[in-house]
């Protein structure tokens, strides 16, 4: 049997500690990007405008009535959905003051324009973007590549086919 030696094991703790600290730094600034810059934060920054989708396909993936679970959540639903946008396509203005959300951008770039950041927001490919009480905004494929999002959400009313 193989018994490493103090030094051996020292080189390895060291590499795993690095390999950790590394790893931190890419989730630091991975959670940072595709946020409304500094200093641009402003209520009512962005007007609604009422731009219907174009070239995105919306596909609900899974859903959990959470009225039937543990949590008791009754009237809400836990949805996994896919959106696939094409060059050029529209994710049309919609809230999120009744439905929380986490995006996942799987591939490609997209620009968001919200409420209330006076800025466009680029979210790149391994982003992730929650949306919140107070999140209203629209998002557009400026570029020339497939965007695809994975959406998890809370919906309150099945009904709703807000993206």
């Amino acid at each position: 049997m193989f018994k490493p030696s103090a030094k051996s094991r020292m080189l390895w703790q060291g590499l795993a500690l690095a390999s950790m600290i590394a790893g931190s730094a890419v989730m630091t600034s991975s959670a940072l990007a595709g946020e409304c810059p500094a200093g641009k934060t402003k209520a009512n920054a962005r007007e609604k405008v009422d731009f219907k989708p174009v070239g995105v396909t919306d596909v609900t993936l899974g859903s959990i009535d959470l009225g039937k679970q543990p949590a008791k959540i009754k009237g809400r639903e836990l949805r996994f959905r896919k959106l696939t946008i094409a060059p050029g396509g529209i994710v049309p203005w919609h809230s999120h003051d009744d439905r929380p959300a986490l995006i996942f951008v799987q591939q490609g770039e997209i620009v968001e324009y919200a409420s209330n950041c006076a800025e466009p927001i680029l979210h790149k490919a391994g982003e992730i973007r929650p949306e919140v009480f107070g999140t209203s905004h629209w998002w557009k494929n400026l570029g020339t590549e497939t965007v695809i999002l994975y959406v998890g959400d809370v919906r309150k009313d099945p009904g709703d086919h807000h993206m």
